[in-house]
């Protein structure tokens, strides 16, 4: 394949995707479609649940149906083209759309970070103080901090994109990888990404490891409540309202932690070598991880099986 002028400025990007292995194509088509259904559908039903049964209408599921809002708004924004790429090998995006689509997956990825602080912290005000949780939690705390973590999450987004659209790409056009991954695209910027890499890391501890502290504190003084509950049903019913949360931020960040922490092999030029699992790793972590979500929450919550089966039933659509 030629490469375009190295003095003219590119104005597309050729996704390559898994053209190499062919037969695999086929296989992940036909299972990320399902995968991609599958969340539409279960996230799709559990907003309804939150939002139709009157049950449902507090903090935490007021943040479970942003979690599942976000979900769809997070596969939707990469999964279409992903599909595309298995049916168009070697497909070509502009490179406005490009940064579009870097925007909204970065933005989504970072709103989920800050979204799942903050359903911690609902958690341990619930648990460790439940006298005081009408009160904390109230109307006018929960929802600024639901809106403070998507404005975090674009903020942080703007900010990244805006300086990886800046960055002059007059060689390479070709990203070895699915969608427009940013750090697929910034290997083909032919100039200093020093900056990029500092703001990058700045970011990832603001959004990655400033969360799971967070995070892991709580659950340090939860678990600590749980475990002087004198009666074992006491303490079984105390987890129970925290297990599925914590099992969605181990899957979320042990699959974050795993695909940016994974060391990168050189050659013999010192290029970074791309193999199969470079891509399969991040396509775990955005198809299946939003599928899971509300198949984990279902199992482990009684209120949400409770109105998912009244929902299936119809009995809010037959009114």
């Amino acid at each position: 394949m030629e490469k375009p002028n190295q003095t003219s400025p590119l104005v597309e990007f050729i996704l390559l995707g898994l053209s190499a292995h062919p037969k695999l194509e086929k296989t992940l088509f036909a299972l990320i479609l399902l995968t991609y259904l599958v969340t539409l559908l279960g996230n799709g039903v559990l907003i309804l649940v939150t939002v139709l049964d009157s049950r449902l209408h507090t903090p935490m599921y007021f943040f479970l149906g942003n979690l599942s809002f976000l979900d769809i708004c997070y596969t939707t924004s990469s999964i279409p083209l992903v599909l595309d790429v298995f049916l168009t090998p070697k497909k070509t995006i502009p490179f406005s759309a490009c940064a579009i689509q870097m925007f909204l997956s970065f933005s989504m990825a970072g709103t989920e970070c800050v979204l799942l602080g903050m359903m911690a912290f609902d958690r341990y005000v619930a648990i460790c103080n439940p006298l005081r949780y009408p009160v904390v939690m109230r109307k006018a705390v929960y929802v600024p901090m639901a809106s403070s973590s998507w404005l975090a999450g674009g903020a942080n987004s703007l900010v990244q994109i805006s300086l990886a659209v800046q960055l002059p790409f007059c060689g390479d056009n070709v990203i070895n990888h699915f969608t427009c991954e940013i750090l697929a695209v910034l290997k083909l910027a032919c100039a200093d990404i020093s900056i990029n890499v500092v703001s990058m890391g700045v970011a990832n501890v603001i959004f990655l490891g400033v969360p799971v502290l967070f995070i892991s504190v709580s659950y340090v003084f939860i678990i600590a409540t749980i475990l002087r509950i004198p009666s074992a049903e006491g303490r079984k019913k105390a987890f129970s309202t925290c297990s599925a949360h914590l099992t969605v931020v181990i899957i979320f960040y042990g699959t974050l932690f795993f695909m940016y922490g994974k060391p990168k092999s050189k050659d013999s030029q010192g290029a970074d070598k791309e193999d199969l699992s470079d891509k399969l790793i991040p396509l775990f972590y955005g198809v299946v991880t939003p599928m899971l979500n509300p198949i984990i929450y279902s199992l482990r919550n009684k209120d949400v099986k409770a109105g998912v089966r009244n929902l299936v039933s119809q009995k809010y659509f037959s009114r």
